[in-house]
């Protein structure tokens, strides 16, 4: 359907044609070399340019300039990526998200989140673990009541970013902790990569919360969703510190929902299924 390419050339690759697309993945000049090349042997062309590391912001921008001239360059939203292949996407408002209305949502689920959203990640859950036990408390202005967690260490914006790269954090590193932050702290759900462990996962049941998953691997992409960034809490913790992030169409999948149904475990039984009948 596409092609995809970095610095390899394309017809090294085995690459006969291709009818859709061509994915320019890093951000040299090797790259307008390749859409060049796709463009005149392969017949492509629209071109979707994506650089994953915005520390060369000269280059993306040299880049850009010269797919969006010679191509049309076309730079899909996070709402039309996350809406590829799924029949309907539901759109979520954090701040007004309700008790009833997560307990709607069902695993495999594809939503787009919108509004505020707490972080924190091993160092900051450590430490709210001490305070709570402490009898302390959670600092002034921290309040994860009816609130989700995303967990990430975001990345120091550069020139005008709002925050660098952004993406999550596994999910199980914070399994220690997630049966106290739901009991404790009011927190209605939770957002990082990669599967839960069995405890956590009747944890999440039992509280009637939920476990979304962010996109791994594109941390820079997610961040494009994050629209406003500010320290609540911990700054000395530094990229570890409790943020509030003010996002808009950040796209996630309902890993865990407020059943225990675990996409996990789904997944690989549907396709461990769908093998064995295509094999048949």
């Amino acid at each position: 359907k596409g092609v995809g390419f970095d610095r390899r050339v394309l017809v090294q690759a085995g690459i006969k044609e291709a009818d859709g697309f061509a994915a320019v993945s890093s951000g040299d000049n090797s790259n307008i070399v390749a859409a060049r090349v796709a463009r005149e042997n392969f017949g492509v062309g629209n071109v979707v340019a994506r650089i994953y590391d915005p520390r060369r912001a000269e280059i993306y921008q040299r880049l850009t300039s010269t797919l969006q001239s010679e191509f049309g360059l076309k730079e899909f939203s996070l709402y039309e990526i996350a809406s590829i292949g799924a029949d309907d996407v539901r759109r979520v408002n954090l701040d007004t998200v309700t008790q009833a209305d997560i307990e709607q949502w069902q695993s495999g689920e594809t939503i787009l989140l919108s509004g505020k959203m707490l972080t924190g990640r091993d160092a900051a859950h450590k430490r709210i673990q001490s305070l709570i036990e402490s009898g302390e408390g959670l600092p002034e202005g921290v309040d994860f009541t009816g609130k989700f967690i995303y967990y990430v260490g975001p990345v120091d914006p550069v020139g005008a970013e709002v925050v660098g790269p952004a993406g999550p954090t596994t999910a199980t590193r914070m399994d220690k902790f997630t049966d106290l932050m739901l009991e404790k702290t009011g927190l209605m759900g939770m957002i990082g990569k990669a599967e839960r462990g069995p405890a956590t996962v009747e944890s999440i049941k039992k509280h009637k919360a939920v476990y979304l998953m962010a996109v791994g691997g594109a941390a820079y992409l997610v961040s494009k969703a994050i629209k406003h960034s500010r320290v609540v809490a911990f700054a000395d913790l530094g990229m570890e510190a409790i943020y509030e992030f003010d996002v808009q169409d950040m796209p996630v999948t309902v890993a865990v929902d407020s059943h225990g149904v675990n996409a996990h475990e789904t997944g690989p039984a549907i396709w461990k299924v769908n093998i064995a009948n295509a094999k048949a």
